[in-house]
């Protein structure tokens, strides 16, 4: 068991704390008594929040602070000796502007299109499952430094419809444009209009639900275990306690023709919602 930190002296107090000041209490969302770290809170340009935690080492203010944030890769942090927590806070400020652009993106994907995963991304997720229909999804990772580019790819699904998918994605792959909006290129490489979000097809998000795609969500060792049907005859699931019908429902799944495994998931067609979803073994 590691030691505790030692309380630092009372000059270091004086140091924080008046840089501190500098940055804002009303920004401060919480300060450890020993100053092993702290938290600012920070907003962008575009009012999303973002929690910026900064561990000061027992030496600080000569040794270099580290930073934790919610964004898809850190910068460099430029820490000089007569550097401040001011400093930190403004090199942090620059770095979410060179990424609005990748926000930005991946907004209008959430706004424009059917997401499978993930259910509640954060803003340090740059990677998307869409629904494309007919069983099929595509698995999309966006470059979080250059949003714009095309990005890398996997489709889910039947065999032979992603096949058919994946040719219309090469063969358009060069029409693939910087210069125009995201989703457009999309729709141009895919040769088809992609589908909107659940409430502008009229589906509510309780039809789409399903044991099988939301299993991996439950408690590790449980599983819903009663199955029923709603009047549009998708069927969902329910847990009480006693995974006997669900567990027979995924073993059936997981063994059957439609499934791959890879990287610790179960990847396949799912016959209740009819796509394909992303199931952890």
């Amino acid at each position: 068991m590691a030691n505790p930190r030692a309380m630092p002296h009372a000059s270091m107090y004086r140091v924080v704390y008046a840089e501190i000041e500098e940055v804002g209490w009303e920004h401060l969302l919480y300060l450890e008594k020993d100053l092993s770290s702290l938290c600012f809170r920070v907003l962008d340009e575009k009012e999303r929040r973002h929690d910026l935690l900064i561990e000061l080492p027992q030496n600080y203010p000569e040794g270099l602070p580290s930073i934790t944030a919610d964004v898809p890769y850190l910068f460099y942090l430029n820490w000089m000796a007569n550097s401040r927590l001011k400093d930190v806070v403004q090199q942090f400020k620059e770095h979410l502007q060179k990424l609005q652009a990748f926000w930005s993106t991946l907004e209008s994907i959430d706004k424009s299109l059917v997401i499978i995963n993930p259910k509640r991304p954060s803003l340090a997720s740059s990677y998307r499952q869409i629904c494309l229909g007919d069983g099929c999804s595509l698995l999309l990772c966006i470059n979080a430094r250059n949003p714009a580019t095309l990005p890398e790819c996997r489709f889910l699904g039947p065999e032979v419809a992603t096949g058919i998918i994946l040719k219309q994605w090469k063969r358009n792959g060069r029409k693939w444009s910087n210069d125009r909006p995201f989703i457009e290129n999309l729709s141009l490489l895919l040769e088809t209009k992609l589908h909107g979000p659940p409430k502008d097809c009229g589906v509510e998000d309780n039809q789409i639900e399903c044991g099988i795609c939301y299993a991996q969500y439950l408690p590790l060792g449980q599983l819903p275990c009663e199955a029923t049907c709603n009047e549009e005859g998708r069927k969902s699931f329910s847990f009480d306690g006693e995974p006997l019908l669900a567990g027979e429902v995924l073993i059936e799944h997981s063994v059957s023709s439609s499934v791959s495994r890879d990287l610790g998931f179960i990847v396949g067609f799912c016959s209740i919602v009819s796509w394909s979803c992303l199931t952890e073994q």
